[in-house]
């Protein structure tokens, strides 16, 4: 019989984790900015420059070919899957904590967005969409002739 040393605070901390799991980081939650509808949804920063917006989303051990991004009606979509590996005959999983399957991101472009000249890239597991800001209108003013 194996004596286990009582470790208040690991056992808090484990309880804490899992009530996160729980509560708030559920697959398909819903989040601030932007609605998830699938199994994870990769993290993002948004930063903005004086001529555009720059979108950088880590999608780790996802491949170019599985990740679209589109965008309709002022919202820009991020989708993709990460595959799980297969589990072989030498080949153990003792644990998995990493989420895996399709994801999918929404968000709400500001109406500045040139859409025409969205450009994405991916590079080192890291998708960066370019969203160029549109050039200001500037109001016109016009003379009033008075007869």
């Amino acid at each position: 019989m194996n004596l286990t040393r009582f470790d208040p605070f690991r056992e808090l901390e484990d309880l804490s984790s899992r009530l996160s799991r729980l509560l708030s980081v559920a697959p398909g939650r819903a989040d601030d900015n932007g609605l998830t509808f699938a199994d994870w949804a990769p993290p993002m920063d948004v930063q903005e420059t004086a001529g555009e917006y720059l979108l950088k989303a880590d999608l780790p051990e996802v491949k170019k070919e599985d990740v679209k991004v589109s965008m309709l009606d002022g919202v820009l979509c991020v989708e993709g899957e990460r595959r799980q590996e297969k589990e072989e005959k030498d080949k153990k999983f003792h644990r998995v904590e990493r989420a895996y399957g399709r994801f999918v991101r929404r968000m709400a472009l500001p109406t500045n967005v040139d859409a025409g000249r969205i450009a994405a890239e991916f590079k080192d597991g890291v998708l960066n969409i370019h969203l160029p800001k549109a050039p200001e209108v500037k109001p016109k003013a016009i003379e009033v002739q008075v007869a």
